[in-house]
């Protein structure tokens, strides 16, 4: 993590609602809180003496505070639901946690029933029931519920009334005027579903005639002296101004969807994507892209077909007829292409602030790639829009106040690969000319004893943990390190389980290693670049090893940093790993050694038999009367020691 300076970064705080997020130099998430005016709020955390840290739990929290990011919301509203989103889905250290998860009330409408209900729910369930919410403020659910009963003649009971035949006796709600009584028949279904859809435009967000019918009520009743009445119908109005409330955080669908909004100067662009997962917004990235980004990707293909000067004009951006909202397209189309190559998940819509380029070939690549349609949307009104509006404000807000930090950040991740990528002339059609992934490896043994090898992966400069892969060697005995390095390599690259392939094979050392993973690289038949990752006297990373020459790193470049972070991470690993076998070896039994026997067969063996001896001198039948083995793993041991 870059440097942070806080107190450069509370000057920039926006005196807007929203989400703040702390994290620790590890960048794990230690708090997550909401704030009226994010300003004042966070800066209070820092403030010598102020009351926040009186708290012990409080100050601690703060000495571990490495930085700081915020979301900004259109209201407190908004801010209060997504924060509970995102305490819930990281479980910060430092916040109380819920642990009996009920969050917000929803209203539910049960549209799937011949007569529905309008109820108050807990949860969003996956059943046909239309959901509206969540809501912050529980007695306005419960008096926009009773609103809506006696406003739209909606049944109060929550009886299952089936296909019928109706002919119960009214209760006292029909006698008094506030329930149809479907369950006497005297509404018809068809009649009753109009009152029904009339609810759910209410709920919708079409207010205005009710409340402007409660306000003619109440001035009536404040004329006619009823202050009570009219002060109940006050409240009325406030609920429903409450409920209506836009709360663009929370879908009432279990959809999964990214949200892409674009903020731009003359010079450089801020997408913010926002990612919605069953219905919920979980978090957001903000990417940088300077305009040689997308203007300089043009493939020759693109140019050979185009042959007019006209075309030209346009791919090189220099045409004076060229507006705005076309360059916002050509960088929102640039940005999906390249982030939606190099990301494992691709969700089911898309919502961008403008149409895109390219718009159906890149529908069918992103459904291709996830196996089913994915669509991509410009939203016009409602909830969606509202979705897109808020990413597109934080968008705006990053540009302002966040762009050299985020200038920053890409040159130490995205910029370092595209230095490695000149260093070695790589050429990528996706990723544009950059080293996207890289496996490094190494081998690591004591006196060729438990002989391992690591294998570990950067993608877009970063750790790719979950892709990190250990071997132990089956075909080398003694330190061996050049056939031990033949030996991973061509397990890996074999192995189509394994991940994809990546732009650049890293080996922890120089002329010889390389060699050695050319060998096997060219047997195989692929084409993929191999360096050396060559250190110093004193141990440190100086540069690469490419092609028989040595390739020194300019003074203070990121792609050294990079790289030396790469070689320190991967000796990590296979020490690490081999240290656990080391330790595993204690409790090495001889079983351990026999195919299809695990520890469990291994455990059950030795009680029956007591002792190895006893083991090898057993025939198959009894091997096989044991707890837990068949023929199969009774041949297996028998064959093994006889």
């Amino acid at each position: 993590m870059e440097t942070f300076n806080i107190e450069e970064e509370l000057k920039k705080l926006p005196h807007k609602p929203g989400v703040y997020i702390m994290h620790d130099d590890n960048e794990a998430i230690l708090y997550v809180g909401k704030a009226i005016d994010l300003h004042n709020r966070v800066r209070q955390y820092f403030r010598a003496g102020h009351g926040h840290n009186n708290s012990p739990k409080i100050a601690k929290m703060v000495s571990q505070i490495a930085y700081f990011e915020y979301i900004i919301t259109a209201s407190e509203m908004e801010a209060l639901v997504l924060e509970c989103n995102l305490i819930k889905e990281h479980r910060p250290k430092y916040n109380t946690l819920m642990t009996d998860d009920k969050g917000y009330p929803y209203i539910k409408i049960t549209v799937n029933e011949s007569f529905p209900k309008v109820i108050r729910s807990h949860r969003m369930g996956r059943d046909k029931s239309l959901y509206f919410g969540p809501f912050t403020d529980k007695k306005a659910v419960y008096e926009t519920i009773s609103l809506i009963k006696k406003a739209f003649s909606i049944r109060n009971c929550t009886r299952d009334l089936g296909n019928g035949p109706y002919k119960d006796r009214p209760c006292l709600y029909y006698q008094i005027g506030e329930c149809p009584a479907p369950c006497a028949g005297k509404i018809s279904p068809e009649d009753y579903k109009k009152n029904i859809d009339s609810a759910i435009s209410f709920l919708n967000g079409n207010t205005k005639d009710i409340v402007d019918d409660l306000k003619a009520k109440m001035k009536s009743q404040a004329e006619n002296l009823e202050f009570e009445k009219a002060a109940k119908t006050r409240d009325l109005i406030e609920s429903i101004s409450k409920i209506s409330e836009k709360q663009r955080v929370q879908n009432t669908t279990s959809e999964d969807r990214d949200i892409i909004a674009l903020a731009r100067n003359a010079t450089d662009a801020v997408i913010s994507i926002f990612f919605v997962r069953d219905g919920t917004l979980i978090g957001r990235e903000n990417h940088h892209m300077s305009f040689d980004d997308y203007e300089d990707n043009i493939s020759p293909e693109e140019i050979s077909e185009e042959a007019s000067g006209e075309t030209v004009e346009k791919i090189s951006g220099e045409t004076s007829q060229e507006t705005s909202q076309e360059k916002d397209s050509e960088i929102i189309t640039e940005f999906i292409k390249q982030y939606y190559t190099g990301t494992p998940f691709i969700p089911k819509e898309i919502l961008t602030v403008i149409p895109i380029n390219e718009e159906q070939l890149i529908i069918d690549y992103l459904s291709e790639r996830k196996g089913q349609t994915v669509h991509i949307i410009l939203p016009q009104r409602g909830e969606k829009k509202g979705l897109v509006k808020l990413a597109e404000d934080n968008a705006k807000l990053v540009l302002a106040q966040d762009i050299e930090r985020i200038k920053r950040q890409e040159k130490r991740t995205t910029g370092a690969c595209q230095e490695i990528a000149e260093i070695i002339g790589l050429k990528q059609e996706i990723t544009a000319e950059t080293a996207f992934r890289m496996e490094a490896f190494d081998i690591s043994n004591t006196a060729g004893y438990h002989s391992v090898a690591s294998m570990v992966v950067f993608e877009n400069g970063k750790p790719k943990r979950n892709a990190y892969r250990k071997f132990r060697l089956r075909t080398v005995e003694g330190p061996n390190d050049y056939a031990s390095m033949k030996e991973v390599l061509s397990r890996r690259y074999t192995n189509e389980n394994l991940g994809r392939l990546p732009d650049v094979i890293m080996m922890d050392g120089g002329k010889g290693q390389v060699h050695i993973a050319e060998m096997v690289i060219d047997s195989l038949g692929l084409d993929i670049p191999v360096c050396g990752m060559v250190k110093d006297d004193n141990h440190r990373t100086r540069g690469l090893y490419y092609k028989d020459q040595e390739v020194s790193f300019p003074k203070g470049s990121e792609a050294m940093h990079m790289i030396t972070a790469l070689q320190d991470e991967t000796h990590r690993f296979a020490i690490t790993y081999h240290k656990q076998l080391r330790n595993d070896s204690q409790t090495h039994s001889i079983l351990d050694d026999i195919e299809g026997i695990g520890p469990t067969r291994r455990k059950a063996l030795l009680l029956h038999f007591k002792d190895i001896d006893a083991i090898k001198n057993a025939t198959i039948e009894e091997l096989s009367a044991v707890d837990g083995m068949n023929i199969k793993a009774a041949q297996a041991v028998h064959d093994f020691f006889n």
